[in-house]
C-alpha cells in the first residue's frame, strides 16, 4: 500500500530524499553527530548526578556542556543529558524531527550557560554544534516511522521505570550528606514524591536537598512532557493492506503465484506493499524496530522484480529503515543481491513433498505409518476440504478452536503465516481436520467444538500446490495429530488437483544434518551442539526431524541484509515480527483456557508430533 506520512505519499519517494540519503558522506555526519550527542548526554547525566564527577578532571570537559553548577544547573544538566540520549539514535538515522529537536535544544542550552554560569565557552560550544547541524541539514531528511498512540503508553512505562532507577541513584549519590540512615523503601518513596515535585522523607545537609529535588523534578517533567507529546502528536498509520492493494496482489498471484510457496502470505493484512512502476511486481513488508522486513520473493513477473525492489529500497532510504528480506528463495536472493548490492546468508531449508512420490510404504516411513494406524484405531477420522466447501457454522467453530488452542497470547508468524482462517477471499485454502466423538455410554460430549480435535490449514501455492500455514490441536487429543493430518492431506491431494505441498521451514537444517554425520569437523559439531542447545526454546532440531519424517526435498531459503553488523538487529526484529518477542503489556484479566496447547505458526516454530505435548 501507499502510506501517507506528513502529507506526502511515501509510495512515491521525493527525489531530494533519495539524493541526500545515498553515498558514504550521507552516513558520516549523522553518525558523528549522533555519537557526539550520546557522549555529551552521558557526560551531562554524570555531571548532574555524581558530585565527585563534577569535581574530577572530567569537570574540565563538563564545563562546556549545558548546566553543571548549582542545584538548578544540576537538574538542567540531567534533563539535557536525557534528551540528548533520546535524540542520538534519531540523528544517526537521519530523522528530520530529531534534527528539529536538537536545533531547538542547543540554543536553550546556550542560553542556560549564559544565564546560570555566564560561560562564554559553553555558549560557543553549543552554537558550534548548532552550526554543524544547520550546515548539514539536508542530510537529515528521513521521514517519520509509522506509529500509533500506543507509543505514548510505552514511553510512559519505560521512561517512568528509567526515571525511578536513575532517581534512586541520585538519592543515594550523596552518602555523606544524608541525615540518618533511610531504608530502601524510604529512598524509593522519596524518589516517587520527588518525581511529582514533592519533598520526600529523606533529608540532606546543606544545598544537596535542593539539588536532589530539582533533579527528581526534572526527570518527572521529562517523563510527562514526552508522554504528552507522543499522545497528542498527529498519528501516522502503520502500514495496512487496503482492499485495492489486496485485489492487485491477487491478480499477480493468479498469474505468477506458482513460483513461490510463500506468495499467498503476502496477503496478510498487517503488511504494507510497494509496486513496481509497471504494476507487474510487488514487494510486501512490515516495519519493526526500524527494520523494513520483506518476506519471501517479490510477487509477480520476474522481469518486473527489479522495479519493485528499487521502490522498496527507496522507501527504506526515505525513512532510514534497515532493509532486510526473510526467507527468499535462491532465485529471489540472486535478484536481490544483484539489484541492491546486499548480501545473502542461508537461513534454512523448506520441506517440499511431491505428492506423486509420497507413500507410506517402505522402511523409511515405518514410524509415521505405525503412528497413523494407531491413531485411526483409536477412533479418529480425518476430513480434507477446500475452505469454500465448509459451512459457515463449521468455519466459525474451526476459527474459535484455532484461537483457543493457541498456546500463546500473541498470534505467531509473519513471513509464513496468513493470520486468518476461512476468509471468503481465501476459498481455495485447504483445511484438514481430525474428529473423534466425545460421547461415552450414550452421553453427549462436553467439548464446545463438538468432535473436532485438530486442525491444519494450507494456503494456495499457485493452482497445483499448497503451503502449510498453521497446525493446532486440542490438548486432550492423542499425540501424533499433526502426522495424521499431514498424511491425510497428502493422500487427498490428487482429488484436489494438488501436486506439491510445502511443509515447515527448518532453520539451519543443513548444519544439523551435516553435523550428525560421521566425519563432521569440530567446528561443525560445536555449531550443531549450539543449535541442539537452543532447540530447548526454539525447537530447531525437533522441527527438522519432524519434517524429515515425510521424506521431502529441501529448498534453501535465505536472509538478505545490508552488512554483518545489521544481522543482530534484523534477527531481533524478525523475532518481534514472528511473535517470539513482544513488548505488549500483560493482560491480567484475560481468561486462561485450560484446553490451550502450545501450537504456534506451523512454518516457523510448531511443536511437531509428540514434541508438541511435551512443549505444552
Amino acid at each position: 500500500m501507499s502510506v501517507t506520512v506528513d502529507g506526502d505519499n511515501s509510495g512515491s519517494v521525493p527525489n531530494r530524499v533519495r539524493r541526500v540519503l545515498r553515498g558514504p558522506r550521507a552516513e558520516r555526519v549523522p553518525a558523528l553527530v549522533g555519537t557526539a550527542c550520546t557522549f555529551i548526554g552521558l557526560v551531562d547525566i554524570a555531571a548532574g548526578v555524581f558530585p565527585r564527577f563534577r569535581a574530577s578532571r572530567m569537570h574540565a570537559v563538563a564545563e562546556v556542556l549545558p548546566g553543571t553548577l548549582g542545584p538548578l544547573s544540576a537538574a538542567l544538566s540531567l534533563g539535557v543529558g536525557v534528551l540528548l540520549l533520546l535524540l542520538a539514535h534519531g540523528l544517526k538515522r537521519h530523522k528530520r524531527r530529531a534534527w528539529r529537536a536538537a536545533v531547538v535544544l542547543l540554543p536553550v542550552g546556550a542560553v542556560a550557560q549564559f544565564v546560570y554560569r555566564h560561560s562564554i565557552v559553553g555558549v560557543v560550544f553549543s552554537l558550534v554544534l548548532l552550526a554543524l547541524l544547520l550546515r548539514h541539514r539536508n542530510q537529515f531528511a528521513a521521514l517519520p516511522d509509522p506509529r500509533s498512540r500506543w507509543k505514548a503508553l510505552a514511553n510512559f512505562v519505560l521512561m517512568g521505570a528509567g526515571s525511578i532507577a536513575l532517581g534512586l541513584v541520585i538519592v543515594s549519590a550523596h552518602p555523606g550528606r544524608v541525615i540518618g540512615s533511610p531504608s530502601l523503601s524510604d529512598r524509593l518513596e522519596h524518589v516517587l514524591f520527588g518525581l511529582f515535585g514533592v519533598e520526600g522523607p529523606v533529608g540532606y545537609h546543606g544545598s544537596v536537598s535542593w539539588t536532589v529535588g530539582y533533579s527528581l523534578g526534572a526527570l518527572g517533567l521529562l517523563t510527562a512532557i514526552t508522554t504528552i507529546y507522543l499522545a497528542l502528536r498527529p498519528e501516522h498509520p502503520v502500514a495496512r493492506l487496503t482492499e485495492d492493494d489486496e485485489d492487485r496482489l491477487r491478480v499477480l498471484l493468479s498469474r505468477h503465484g506458482g513460483r513461490d510457496s510463500l506468495g499467498h502470505f503476502a496477503l496478510r493484512r498487517d503488511k504494507g506493499v510497494v509496486f513496481s512502476p509497471s504494476g507487474k511486481a510487488a514487494v510486501c513488508y512490515r516495519v519493526v524496530s526500524g527494520v523494513m522486513l520483506a518476506s519471501g520473493d517479490p510477487i509477480g513477473d520476474v522481469e518486473a522484480w527489479p522495479g519493485a525492489i528499487e521502490r522498496f529500497m527507496d522507501e527504506a532510504k526515505a525513512h532510514s529503515w534497515t532493509p532486510a528480506v526473510m526467507g527468499c528463495s535462491e532465485t529471489g536472493g540472486e535478484v536481490w543481491t544483484r539489484e541492491t548490492g546486499l548480501d545473502a546468508l542461508e537461513l534454512g531449508d523448506e520441506a517440499v513433498v511431491d505428492v506423486a512420490d509420497f507413500s507410506l510404504s517402505g522402511r523409511a516411513m515405518r514410524n509415521v505409518r505405525q503412528m497413523v494406524k494407531r491413531i485411526e484405531r483409536n477412533g479418529y477420522e480425518t476430513r480434507v476440504r477446500r475452505a469454500r466447501d465448509l459451512s459457515d457454522g463449521e468455519l466459525e467453530r474451526i476459527r474459535r478452536a484455532a484461537a483457543d488452542w493457541r498456546g500463546t497470547d500473541t498470534e505467531r508468524g509473519f513471513s509464513m503465516a496468513l493470520g486468518r482462517i476461512g476468509d471468503p477471499a481465501d476459498g481455495d485454502a485447504v483445511i484438514a481436520t481430525a474428529h473423534k466423538a466425545d460421547a461415552a455410554d450414550g452421553e453427549p460430549g462436553t467439548s464446545p467444538y463438538g468432535d473436532l480435535k485438530a486442525i491444519i490449514h494450507f494456503v494456495p501455492w499457485g493452482t497445483d500446490g499448497m503451503s502449510l500455514e498453521l497446525m493446532r490441536r486440542d490438548r486432550s487429543a492423542d499425540p501424533g495429530m499433526n502426522e495424521l493430518l499431514i498424511v491425510a492431506a497428502l493422500q487427498s491431494s490428487p482429488k484436489l488437483g494438488i501436486t506439491r505441498v510445502s511443509l515447515n521451514f527448518a532453520m539451519f537444517r543443513a548444519a544439523l544434518a551435516r553435523g550428525e554425520k560421521l566425519g563432521a569437523g569440530p567446528v561443525l559439531r560445536v555449531w550443531r551442539g549450539l543449535l541442539v542447545f537452543l532447540s530447548r526454546w526454539f525447537q530447531i532440531e525437533s522441527l527438522y526431524k519432524f519434517n524429515a519424517k515425510f521424506q521431502p526435498r529441501w529448498e534453501p531459503r535465505f536472509v538478505v541484509y545490508r552488512n554483518t553488523r545489521d544481522l543482530p538487529r534484523i534477527g531481533f526484529a524478525a523475532m518481534q515480527a514472528e511473535g517470539f518477542v513482544t513488548f505488549e503489556l500483560p493482560r491480567p484479566f484475560a481468561r486462561r483456557r485450560a484446553t490451550r496447547t502450545a501450537r504456534p505458526c506451523a512454518h516457523l516454530a510448531p511443536s511437531p508430533g509428540e514434541h508438541e505435548v511435551r512443549a505444552a
